[in-house]
């Protein structure tokens, strides 16, 4: 059943549950895992403590991407925007401009957030970061848009590594994003 954005958006606003549009289609998201959890905010963090004193706000999972190019909504796990907010003129709510965008792969969605939804992505201009922390293991990619508008892996980080994340202009720790002070 063809859903529009309206519907979509009273929805989207009575319900406790968050769910992707696509096109007018619209799909409900799977709860989060606890390691899901805990590395969101764990890289939220470092993202927000290196971005201290720059024009740069972080933004949780909780705060929905729009890409108008694919009519597609979303919520990342983490978005950035640096200078100036932008949101949708058919959603005041979604974030339009986002310069870097985060994504935690659980095993469950690892192949849609590397395919069909980095596709969507690809199509925001402001773009010109998508970082993949994996759930498996310390390993944090970094996919960036060269000047010929092309995406290309250009970091695999690994424990005792920093990554480097050009656009923003920082750079953030691998073992700091994956340490747990639950575990002993």
């Amino acid at each position: 059943m063809h859903t529009s954005y309206a519907e979509y958006l009273a929805s989207e606003h009575a319900s406790a549950t968050k769910h992707e549009y696509v096109r007018g289609d619209v799909f409900a998201m799977a709860g989060g895992t606890i390691e899901h959890g805990r590395l969101q905010v764990a890289m939220a963090s470092e993202l927000r403590a290196a971005l201290r004193g720059k024009p740069c706000s972080v933004f949780s999972g909780d705060v929905r991407i729009r890409v108008e190019a694919t009519d597609f909504s979303c919520y990342p796990d983490i978005s950035v925007v640096c200078t100036k907010l932008q949101t949708s003129a058919i959603d005041g709510q979604a974030i339009t401009n986002p310069k870097l965008l985060v994504e935690v792969l659980p095993d469950s969605t690892e192949g849609y957030d590397r395919g069909a939804k980095f596709a969507h992505y690809r199509r925001i201009p402001s773009l010109e970061e998508y970082v993949l922390v994996s759930q498996a293991e310390p390993l944090v990619e970094v996919y960036r848009r060269n000047e010929r508008d092309e995406w290309t892996l250009v970091a695999e980080a690994h424990a005792g590594d920093a990554v480097e994340l050009r656009s923003l202009a920082v750079s953030v720790r691998v073992d700091a994003v994956y340490e747990d002070p639950l575990t002993p």
